[in-house]
């Protein structure tokens, strides 16, 4: 075998034995059969929020046995593939295999970095608020891109996503917008792009200048019924008031839209659906959501550090730059990973920039090793 297939080998069985450790494989097969066991309890959808839980934790388990075992023993079919053709002299069954297990590589690697997912509230579901910053009707139609941006990512990993919330610019753009986006590893996923983007074009609003806008991005995890998170009262505002935008399939007129303020923290959550019932009920959960976030953020004095850090959406604030002029470059001021293929990332192609911050955070490097190294 050439010393590049080895090396290519090795990469994937440390991918293994990483998700071998992380699987806890040794005791996967017997959780399995606890999970059915219960699975088959008669009186398991007496409680519904518990079924549901105890389903998704099943399938999980599931869906990792399945990875592991399938990467694992396509490993073995390529490395038999090429020591037969090494031995029979067959250099295009050697270099279909040595193809495959380069693919095998990077899903591999995609899995090992999935699988670094396991803090507290990485599994769950996830809300997503982007807010215009410094730049007037600049940084609106600069929301509007992170807006479809992210949308479009979501879409492509095939979770679901609902409209929350959305204020629309005085001339073009969204002032702000909040979504729900519901799949496995949501939060864990976009917990990363939290903080201030930048973007520099020439404006395609009649200027022919240069300019620079900013957005920022808040991404708090969506909380499990089964966590308490207690909400006095007499702390929070219940406010209805009218909801209206410029236009389009995501806006409506309404006087059943709830603002809720949280007196102790000043959090100011919002819902503009059609009844009035049900947005008290998402804005609670809103409310709760980043309650739960801020004791995440106490528990973890990086995640505090970075928010704290996070300021208004302006200069000296960011956490990524988007060039359009004059020339094209996408750059993670945390990690230094880049692209020239803005097109690419606008349309949603942020995995590479999601993957170097996890992977960055798991090394327990720092923002200044990235940059320096």
């Amino acid at each position: 075998m050439r010393a590049e297939t080895q090396k290519t080998v090795d990469k994937i069985e440390k991918s293994l034995d990483l998700l071998g450790q992380r699987l806890d494989w040794e005791t996967a097969p017997h959780r399995l059969e606890e999970f059915n066991a219960r699975v088959e309890d008669p009186n398991l959808w007496d409680d519904p929020q518990a079924a549901q839980k105890l389903m998704r934790d099943r399938q999980f388990l599931v869906d990792a046995m399945e990875t592991y075992s399938s990467i694992k023993q396509e490993l073995s079919d390529n490395v038999e593939l090429i020591e037969l053709g090494e031995m029979e002299e067959d250099d295009e069954v050697v270099g279909e295999a040595e193809a495959a297990l380069k693919a095998l590589a990077e899903k591999a690697g995609q899995k090992e970095l999935e699988a670094l997912l396991d803090g507290e509230a990485d599994g769950n579901d996830t809300f997503l608020e982007i807010n215009a910053g410094a730049g007037g009707t600049e940084a609106c139609d600069w929301a509007q891109m992170l807006q479809r941006m992210y949308v479009r990512w979501a879409e492509k990993r095939g979770y679901e996503v609902e409209l929350q919330s959305e204020e629309a610019g005085a001339e073009a753009g969204i002032k702000s917008v909040a979504y729900k986006i519901s799949g496995p590893n949501a939060y864990g996923w976009l917990k990363s792009e939290s903080g201030v983007h930048r973007l520099v074009r020439i404006s395609p609003f009649g200027k022919g200048t240069r300019e620079t806008s900013f957005a920022s991005v808040w991404v708090y995890p969506v909380v499990d019924d089964n966590i308490e998170i207690d909400v006095n009262p007499s702390d929070i505002r219940v406010d209805t008031y009218r909801s209206s935008g410029a236009g389009g399939q995501h806006v409506n007129t309404t006087d059943s839209a709830v603002r809720i303020t949280h007196m102790p923290t000043g959090i100011v959550v919002t819902s503009s659906e059609k009844s009035q019932h049900q947005n008290r009920d998402i804005a609670m959960k809103a409310l709760k959501s980043r309650l739960y976030q801020m004791e995440l953020d106490r528990r973890n004095a990086e995640i505090n550090a970075q928010h704290e850090a996070k300021g208004d959406a302006g200069w000296g604030n960011q956490i990524r730059s988007y060039v359009l002029q004059p020339y094209q470059m996408v750059k993670d001021l945390r990690t230094s990973h880049e692209t020239s293929d803005t097109q690419g990332v606008l349309d949603g192609d942020l995995d590479p920039f999601m993957a170097a911050t996890l992977a960055q955070k798991a090394a327990g490097k720092s923002r200044a090793d990235a940059q320096t190294g």
